[in-house]
């Protein structure tokens, strides 16, 4: 299995696949995020591949990409990753759902939940974030947002929370650079600067008037990148979540 997390030259060689569709790998252009703004977000560590962003939906659930499978540990009320902050939380995983359909060519139904060893205690930096409420499409020009520890630029990680803003492409716009675009996938990144446009960490959330529209999923080396569409698998979200 190739190497996810290599800066775009290396990915090319590594995963000849990759030229089209990159898996995401940083906030570049972004910038740092107010410590804790974010108190939805999860960093996960995983054995086999370094690590995924995620993000808490209930108290003992994270949600991330199905490519981010692997041994994990997961860290809440995180803003510095290499520092043992006093907000943070360790817990483990009970156990792994990635969506049964997930495709590791295509990246189709790239979503997975995490069930939590405990539940979180909810706090002034450990919250969850809604889920949306119906499988409706956002409108076109959508401002969201996205955040992760990921690479800043090619060769430097950022240790700390970056942010950056991103607006929704439309469904027509997107399908020109990913013609196999499924329902379960929604577009998004930014119109008119290229340094913005590159996504958070794999597996953490694209936000939309602060409810959670999508998991970073993949994309080329520009604008947009594509994220699973939670809207379109919340009746397996929530059947998941009901065992």
């Amino acid at each position: 299995m190739c190497q996810l997390w290599a800066v775009p030259a290396l990915l090319l060689l590594c995963c000849p696949w990759a030229s089209a569709s990159a898996l995401r790998d940083g906030i570049v252009g972004g910038h740092e995020a107010r410590p804790h703004s974010h108190p939805y977000m999860a960093y996960l560590k995983i054995v086999e591949h370094g690590y995924c962003g995620g993000f808490l939906v209930a108290p003992d659930w994270v949600m991330s990409a199905a490519h981010c499978l692997g041994n994990t540990t997961v860290i809440l009320g995180a803003h510095n990753v290499v520092v043992p902050e006093k907000s943070q939380q360790v817990r483990g995983v009970l156990k792994y759902h990635k969506h049964p359909e997930y495709n590791d060519i295509t990246y189709e139904n790239d979503i997975m939940l995490l069930q939590l060893t405990s539940k979180a205690t909810l706090n002034e930096y450990v919250q969850t974030i809604p889920l949306p409420r119906t499988g409706s499409d956002l409108p076109t020009g959508t401002k969201c947002m996205v955040a992760g520890w990921g690479l800043i630029d090619e060769d430097r990680a950022a240790n700390r929370l970056f942010e950056t803003q991103v607006s929704i492409y439309s469904r027509r716009k997107c399908s020109l650079f990913y013609p196999h675009l499924d329902s379960g996938m929604v577009c998004a990144g930014s119109f008119h600067q290229l340094r913005d446009s590159s996504q958070g960490d794999s597996g953490g959330p694209l936000v939309c008037n602060k409810v959670a529209q999508g998991v970073v999923s993949f994309g080329n080396h520009f604008p947009p990148g594509v994220y699973a569409r939670i809207s379109n698998y919340l009746p397996w979200i929530r059947k998941v979540m009901k065992k």
